[in-house]
């Protein structure tokens, strides 16, 4: 028995080695999800890709694994069985393990993440959104109420309200990633809320960037991204 202890210590060893290490852990759980099947996806030269997938068949949890070489969004794709769904929930992943756990009935809606610093940022950021966005319903209601009534006067004062709102947002996002600036997230939202913005605040939150940051996926894209539009003026 002695001397079966250091073959079973060296075998176990040899095992874990050849298990591939992986950079980015997704696990978690979809409440009342029979069958299924859940893709891990990410964005690759501006197309949606799979990078993992797991069929459900009544287990409970699942357990998705990618590549990760700098802190990025990544989406968790449902498609259910016998169902035309599109059921998708986006996260910002860094190295380790992000959890999420879900329910079937409202999957996207429902998503509790926990796991990168960037992703606890991204929720903060979404949170003030709804208030814009709740503000921005408003003033459709308005706008819709003053068409009917004919009045050209409110119609003129939404359209204004609509202007300085829409700026309101734009400068709380240039001003959220520059507070954020050694965050990876700060160059995501310049390239996804505000690509069309003026190119001095896309400047201003590029400039203001730590140079860890520039160098990250997201910190490169938008470098390029600005070069490209100043030089098309």
């Amino acid at each position: 028995m002695r001397n079966l202890i250091p073959i079973i210590i060296a075998l176990l060893i040899v095992s874990c080695a050849n298990e591939k290490q992986h950079d980015l852990t997704v696990k978690g759980t979809i409440k009342d999800l029979k069958k299924g099947t859940v893709y891990l996806q990410k964005v690759e030269d501006s197309t949606l890709i799979n990078v993992d997938s797991m069929t459900i068949t009544g287990q409970k949890e699942f357990i998705l694994h990618s590549d990760l070489e700098s802190p990025e969004v990544f989406y968790l794709h449902l498609n259910k069985t016998n169902e035309d769904s599109d059921r998708k929930i986006v996260f910002f992943a860094d190295k380790g393990t992000t959890e999420i756990h879900t329910t079937l009935k409202d999957f996207a809606f429902n998503a509790e993440i926990k796991g990168s610093s960037q992703q606890e940022k991204l929720e903060e950021y979404l949170k003030m959104m709804e208030r814009f966005n709740d503000k921005n319903l408003d003033l459709i209601k308005t706008e819709y109420d003053a068409k009917a009534a004919n009045d050209s006067t409110l119609i003129e004062e939404n359209q204004k309200a609509f202007e300085n709102l829409l700026k309101s947002k734009y400068l709380y996002t240039v001003n959220f990633a520059v507070t954020n600036n050694d965050s990876e997230l700060a160059p995501y939202l310049a390239l996804t809320e505000i690509y069309d913005a003026q190119i001095k605040w896309l400047d201003t939150i590029n400039n203001a960037l730590t140079p860890k940051i520039k160098n990250s996926k997201y910190g490169r894209e938008l470098e390029s991204f600005i070069n490209k539009r100043k030089n098309e003026q």
